[in-house]
């Protein structure tokens, strides 16, 4: 006998991916999957050329860019940036970012960058879950999508392991939901 179980509520998809993506790394295969993610959102990059790239301090098992932000900075002399989230009123804004390990944190408790206002033209997004259409299940602050309905002229890329791959039917995007141009994980991207 099957029974009809409701589909997840967002909370709960997270929750259930954010458990998934910690157990999974502290897993063999997480060093490998950070070094071909790290090699697909540089190829990216080589192709998109930013002048200035927001980026995003690593946490709860994400991918992590700052190997990235040093070759990019170093190499091809980008600029590079943090976001900085408010909570009253809720928006996010990026600064200007030196690659030092940052000893600021944003008004969410994240680190941050310290140095002026600026606007990437292209950001790393960090997803806890996506689809294959470029929709994506972050923390539930809604941060990055306001940046993005903010700044549409921004090219939006996401971050993600592929154990966060969800269908649309499961995620149902909301109204207020920017997809993204590309999600980038370990084994594939996947274009909206």
């Amino acid at each position: 006998m099957t029974t009809n179980k409701p589909p997840a509520t967002r909370a709960e998809l997270r929750q259930r991916l954010l458990q998934a993506r910690r157990d999974w790394a502290n897993s063999p295969a997480a060093e490998k999957a950070q070094a071909a993610l790290h090699e697909r959102v540089l190829d990216v990059l080589t192709h998109l050329e930013p002048d200035c790239l927001g980026l995003y301090w690593p946490m709860q098992g994400e991918f992590n860019p700052m190997k990235l932000a040093s070759t990019v900075r170093s190499e091809w002399g980008c600029q590079l940036a943090l976001p900085f989230a408010r909570k009253t009123p809720v928006e996010m804004h990026f600064r200007a970012w030196d690659g030092a390990e940052p000893d600021v944190r944003d008004e969410c408790n994240i680190p941050t960058a310290n140095g002026k206002p600026v606007r990437p033209d292209v950001v790393l997004v960090p997803c806890v879950g996506f689809t294959a259409e470029g929709w994506r299940l972050g923390y539930g602050g809604g941060y990055f999508d306001r940046f993005m309905q903010a700044h549409p002229e921004v090219t939006a890329v996401g971050t993600a392991w592929e154990l966060g791959k969800l269908d649309q039917a499961d995620l149902a995007p909301q109204s207020h939901d920017v997809p993204l141009m590309l999600v980038l994980t370990e084994s594939n991207s996947w274009s909206a």
